[in-house]
């Protein structure tokens, strides 16, 4: 496989055309940024941990019937995906009340909800990803009842399926983000599974694992990344 031009660069990789049209080449970034691009900085070797930790998850969902974007990991921050035909609706699910979730709704951080919750943003860097429901969703013609009825129903599975695979980890699931795709008429889950873009919390201290520790100045970042990284490769070679 040929990479060739870049075709986009967002905050946190890169994506490349190669010479089969069908699949992308995505190269992983040590760039962090917070609160809509107004805060930035560097994570060192952050762009190697997340790709190593999306691929693990990727591959353990694999198994487990849901179906991804990728294709193969290629080394340290690179790997091909399937290209796909991105739907721009983000789903957040929420399983612990932190971040805005905690300050909108005026509800103590680390409360543990009774059920999942599922929340839609606009993707757009420009607009701040804002905030939508299905009503948005429906008259913009973003995804179809039949696309956002399989979206729902894979992020409620994989949360099913991350929340437990964290919990033998002795980590806590509080959030995640999730981006999902076409691909021959189905939708397949895309984009990447890392500390970026979750928050992990220690099941037993609650030290935070995640670019939280950017977004709040909480310093031992790269450490944080490292250690997700440890506790997925560790177990994974155990099994």
């Amino acid at each position: 496989m040929e990479r060739k031009e870049l075709l986009y660069e967002g905050k946190a990789k890169q994506v490349f055309r190669t010479d089969d049209p069908g699949i992308y080449w995505i190269r992983y970034k040590d760039d962090a940024t917070a609160f809509d691009g107004k805060k930035r900085g560097s994570i060192e070797a952050k762009g190697r941990y997340n790709n190593q930790i999306s691929a693990i998850l990727f591959r353990f969902l694999e198994t487990k019937g849901i179906e991804t974007h990728m294709v193969e990991l290629l080394g340290d921050r690179e790997m091909l995906v399937r290209a796909l035909d991105i739907i721009p609706v983000e789903v957040i699910v929420r399983n612990v009340v932190a971040g805005s979730l905690a300050k909108r709704l005026g509800l103590e951080e680390g409360t543990t909800l009774d059920r999942p919750v599922l929340e839609f943003c606009y993707k757009s860097d420009e607009l701040g990803d804002p905030m939508i429901n299905e009503y948005h969703i429906a008259a913009m013609d973003w995804a179809s009842e039949a696309e956002m009825a399989s979206i729902k129903k894979q992020a409620l599975q994989i949360n099913g399926l991350l929340v437990a695979y964290f919990r033998d980890r002795d980590m806590t699931l509080v959030d995640f983000k999730l981006e999902f795709g076409r691909l021959e008429g189905r939708v397949i889950l895309g984009d990447e599974i890392s500390p970026d873009t979750c928050r992990f919390w220690d099941a037993k201290t609650g030290e935070k694992l995640d670019k939280d520790r950017f977004r709040r100045d909480l310093g031992k970042i790269e450490e944080a990344y490292r250690e997700v990284y440890r506790r997925l490769k560790e177990s994974g070679e155990q099994q």
